[in-house]
């Protein structure tokens, strides 16, 4: 598997170590670890971010899957990303891997699926705590950055209690040669799920590992029965919600 694919990446001052034919390192500038060995003993610490594909390289568009999801998730339970040519959202909760259609329901499926895009970590927070009720969405980045104490590199995270006003979004499957990423945005299927008990679960990328992930806080979620879920557009905190942060070195991006 070339790396051309997943090379593509703007950034300011990250670290980025080849480890091998198969792997790419890309730190933060104001990561404190070495980079992991390739057989991932470092990572398997929750350290690290496993990563399949980049950002900038989906929105090129590139939707077509590189390689199974299991290329990278060994470990992980919490985690997002999307499916061959786009076709759904995914959630990873508990180690458990989701599949959000357009018909909004959240179904198991196995990570021999491949996709152009993943991101995962084993989740150990290192910090949490209450979230102001009547945040939305739109601020939990600063929550986010206030919280794990650092507006840089990449930041796990997990948002979970009650929502007073939750929409997500799924996309569905594409063709070659593929339309531009807002152009399938702009056909997405929206699900206005009111209020509803719910996990919400991402990560938030800062300017210093921008094309790495998607810019800001990305946030996929599911309902707490499990019933619906997707990409996260908006949400309104209830009195319940409790964020949880986990700062990473960087990601190890796989490309077989």
């Amino acid at each position: 598997m070339s790396l051309t694919r997943i090379s593509r990446i703007r950034r300011a001052k990250p670290i980025a170590v080849a480890l091998s034919a198969a792997v790419i390192c890309v730190a933060s500038a104001s990561a404190s670890v070495a980079a992991p060995d390739p057989s991932g003993a470092q990572a398997a610490a929750g350290q690290w971010v496993e990563q399949i594909g980049t950002y900038d390289s989906l929105v090129s568009p590139d939707y077509d899957g590189m390689v199974p999801i299991s290329a990278a998730s060994s470990g992980t339970t919490l985690g997002l990303g999307t499916f061959d040519q786009l076709d759904g959202e995914m959630v990873v909760l508990g180690g458990v891997l989701y599949r959000v259609g357009t018909d909004g329901v959240p179904v198991k499926v196995p990570a021999s699926l491949t996709t152009p895009f993943f991101e995962g970590i084993r989740f150990q927070p290192e910090r949490s705590g209450p979230v102001a009720p009547g945040t939305t969405c739109a601020n939990l980045a600063a929550a986010v950055n206030a919280l794990s104490g650092s507006d840089s590199g990449i930041v796990a995270v997990r948002v979970r209690g009650t929502f007073a006003d939750l929409v997500t979004r799924s996309v569905p499957a594409q063709r070659p040669p593929f339309a531009p990423l807002s152009q399938v945005v702009a056909a997405q299927t929206v699900f206005p799920l009111g209020q509803r008990r719910a996990v919400l679960v991402g990560f938030r990328t800062a300017p210093d590992l921008a094309g790495t992930g998607a810019p800001g806080l990305h946030l996929h979620g599911l309902t707490a029965d499990r019933s619906a879920g997707g990409h996260v557009l908006s949400c309104v905190a209830g009195s319940d919600v409790q964020l949880s942060v986990q700062r990473a070195e960087g990601v190890r991006i796989h490309a077989g």
